[in-house]
């Protein structure tokens, strides 16, 4: 898959098929957009393309809005459309200029003249343009004047229960990983770097790597232990996998202040101190809770390892990993 940081980097190719949009999560009704694209593609010999944007446009049109948390980052995001086998992806900068075009300029000057769209696919309810005023009536209005097909993908085709990164969202705010990988097709995950902790879990039995999450939009679930698989991104470990437990939360049995994420890795004792992981969370086992001393939290730990270890053994009945690799 090609990556291009802008709409400017692309050269316009001969048959361009093409969707749009944010695709927060490329969840299971996305997955369905993208499986229409590269069928229309086949078919037509041309070659896939999806035009994101970044920041996200409520980030640009509400600066002021802080709670806006994104399933996905762009590095995220582009690793799952690669997995699912795009030709090119259109990263552009979202601008207020960039809002403020017209329907009719968005169609003719971006993806007609510098993608050379030939077909375009879209999901219900896409809007684009000034004030959001643009849709699939101004994508058809214009078809036969500039030359391409299009189509949508009405609602009840992506999903009963209409499928949206909100809900995926939500679910996650509540610990409900189980839903929003059913939503997704995948398991939630998040990834960063390994970093110094206290290391108060090395005196208990139960050391820690402490990840730093760089990306201060990317939506964290709720305070918790989970069970996760982690799956190592660099060093010598880098594509190596591992089971383990995930902590978040303000670690109150030792009044602390800041928001950790923390897991322990079963059965490693290896140093990966400035190396990237990911953490995909497979089940939710309990709530954050101030425990009387370490030895009450150590045995708690111990209860927690023994559940996080079944999950996805098959006696855990309740959880099935699916992995998007």
């Amino acid at each position: 898959m090609k990556i291009y940081t802008h709409i400017d980097e692309f050269k316009q190719i001969k048959n361009a098929v093409l969707t749009i949009g944010t695709f927060d999560g490329v969840h299971i009704g996305h997955q369905k957009i993208i499986s229409r694209l590269k069928e229309v593609a086949q078919k037509k010999g041309g070659e896939t393309v999806i035009l994101t944007f970044f920041p996200h446009p409520r980030m640009i049109l509400h600066p002021d809005d802080l709670n806006i948390k994104l399933i996905s980052t762009m590095d995220e995001k582009a690793e799952l459309m690669k997995n699912l086998g795009i030709d090119h992806l259109i990263i552009t900068p979202f601008t207020r200029d960039f809002s403020n075009l017209n329907p009719q300029e968005y169609i003719k000057d971006i993806l007609v003249e510098k993608i050379g769209t030939t077909h375009i696919i879209i999901g219900y309810d896409h809007r684009f343009g000034k004030d959001r005023s643009g849709g699939l009536a101004e994508l058809q209005n214009y078809a036969s004047e500039f030359g391409y097909e299009v189509e949508e993908i009405p609602e009840q085709d992506i999903d009963d229960v209409a499928i949206s990164s909100t809900k995926i969202r939500n679910a996650l705010l509540s610990g409900d990983v189980k839903t929003a990988e059913n939503f997704l097709g995948y398991p939630f995950h998040l990834s960063g770097k390994v970093i110094k902790g206290d290391q108060i879990g090395r005196t208990i039995g139960f050391p820690t790597a402490n990840l730093f999450i760089e990306e201060n939009y990317k939506l964290i679930p709720s305070d918790g232990i989970y069970a996760v698989s982690v799956d190592f991104k660099s060093g010598q470990l880098k594509d190596k996998s591992a089971k383990g437990m995930a902590y978040i939360g303000h670690r109150p049995t030792i009044n602390g202040m800041s928001r950790n994420i923390e897991v322990n890795i079963f059965d490693f004792n290896e140093d990966i101190y400035g190396e990237t992981i990911r953490l995909n969370f497979l089940k939710y086992l309990r709530d954050d809770q101030k425990f009387n001393s370490l030895d009450e939290l150590k045995e708690q730990l111990g209860k927690d390892e023994v559940g996080a270890r079944i999950v996805g053994t098959g006696r855990d009945l309740s959880s099935s990993h699916i992995n998007c690799k």
